[in-house]
């Protein structure tokens, strides 16, 4: 099957919070794109709707924390899949270091920054 991604992925492994309304839950963020973030499903999980969520975690070694506000895609096995749908421009461009550090290849960072802008442009 051909890979349908658009956006490279990197395996980032620490504690998120995910908030809706009232409610917070703890988890793990598994991996990230520019465009979203797989996380461990919680324990304690019960969802809400798939919209309004705010994923928070810190960057290691550091006070940096990267808030996103997020639209669950999907629900499998142990996993959550959120779609980004707001970043500030701190968390956008810390997050935006750290795939670039990650993926090791400035040719596809710049062509998924590239995506990203076209696909603000369609919605």
């Amino acid at each position: 099957m051909p890979e349908r991604r658009m956006f490279s992925r990197v395996v980032y492994l620490t504690a998120a919070t995910i908030t809706q309304n009232e409610q917070s839950w703890s988890s793990s963020v598994l991996d990230l794109s520019l465009k979203g973030a797989l996380l461990a499903t919680p324990e304690d999980w019960t969802e809400g709707n798939h919209a309004d969520y705010i994923v928070t975690f810190q960057l290691h070694d550091s006070d940096i924390e990267i808030t996103m506000e997020a639209l669950l895609v999907s629900e499998r096995d142990d996993f959550l899949r959120f779609q980004i749908d707001h970043i500030d421009i701190d968390s956008a461009s810390h997050l935006k270091r750290l795939v670039e550090l990650n993926v090791g290849n400035d040719d596809l960072l710049h062509r998924e920054l590239g995506q990203l802008t076209d696909l603000k442009d369609i919605v």
